[in-house]
């Protein structure tokens, strides 16, 4: 099973709807940033969080992209980072 890496950004209004974001991405992906993440995952773990972040956000008022960078294992992604390092998510395993 082939896992690609992705970058989530998000923009939500309400902050009871931002929390239950942040909570869901912190089960996919490592945190960079206040609303940015980076997911190394399957199409069908990348299809099922698209699913779950679509029945949270309202879309008259929020907005989340997914930017797909390449092949986990594959991509050296080049990233200018000030202040804390920054290191490509690892491979991990995934308990269910």
């Amino acid at each position: 099973m082939s896992e690609h890496l992705y970058i989530v950004a998000y923009d939500i209004s309400c902050p009871k709807r931002w929390r239950r974001v942040f909570k869901l991405m912190k089960g996919y992906g490592e945190w960079l940033q206040l609303s940015v993440f980076q997911c190394r995952l399957s199409r069908q773990r990348h299809a099922e969080l698209v699913a779950l972040l679509d029945g949270i956000i309202h879309h008259e008022h929020d907005h989340v992209v997914t930017m797909e960078v390449g092949l986990a294992d594959k991509i050296s992604p080049k990233v200018t980072s000030l202040g804390k390092d920054y290191e490509p998510v690892a491979r991990e395993p995934v308990i269910v």
